[in-house]
């Protein structure tokens, strides 16, 4: 009967040893991740320099372009060298980034001379691979969020998460834009096909 009940008692502490190892690793790697989300917005933002640099001469009249670069890097850079661990004020920066390079981006397929100047689509590209990056740490991020908030409130890891103080991660917000959100007629109209 002694080794019954010193049987449950290992396994009971076994479980509870591997269910807190289980917390500490989705923690460890939801941090992992946020911090390769920072590292892939600061890789964009030391590209922009040089980026701009190579298009400015095919824009000049759009200061506004490259005031709201400019803004959006620095807001960036920040975001990385201030509490690198604070997800969403990363994703913010990224997401404001890529809206401020979206006029450039336009310049680059409506300007033939830069589309086939070689240095340039090289920056573009790296640009392109980093917010692959990105996206790639945000999903990431998002379903190791989800699958620890999954384990905060089932039962019975739950118990060892109210024992051990976890708490639920909040996960990243992000923001719907009007583009995002709106269908235009033209949309949602059935495709015709003719054979």
């Amino acid at each position: 009967m002694t080794l019954l009940i010193l049987g449950i008692i290992g396994v009971i502490i076994l479980y509870l040893i591997a269910t807190y190892n289980k917390f500490v690793s989705i923690k460890t790697q939801i941090t992992a991740s946020i911090q390769e989300i920072g590292n892939q917005l600061k890789r964009q933002a030391d590209l922009i320099p040089n980026l701009t640099a190579s298009v400015k001469g095919y824009i000049k009249h759009e200061k506004d372009i490259f005031k709201a670069i400019t803004d959006a890097r620095k807001q960036a850079i920040e975001a990385v060298g201030g509490n690198g661990n604070d997800a969403q004020s990363l994703i913010d920066a990224s997401t404001k980034l890529e809206k401020a390079l979206a006029p450039i981006r336009v310049t680059l397929e409506s300007t033939p001379e830069l589309k086939a100047d070689a240095p340039t689509q090289k920056l573009m590209d790296e640009l392109r691979d980093t917010a692959d990056k990105t996206m790639y740490a945000r999903r990431t991020l998002i379903d190791l969020t989800q699958n620890y908030n999954e384990l905060i409130v089932k039962i019975p890891s739950n118990f060892i998460a109210m024992i051990f103080g976890f708490k639920q991660e909040p996960g990243l917000k992000m923001a719907e834009t009007e583009a995002a959100t709106s269908v235009s007629a033209e949309e949602t109209k059935s495709p015709k096909v003719e054979l």
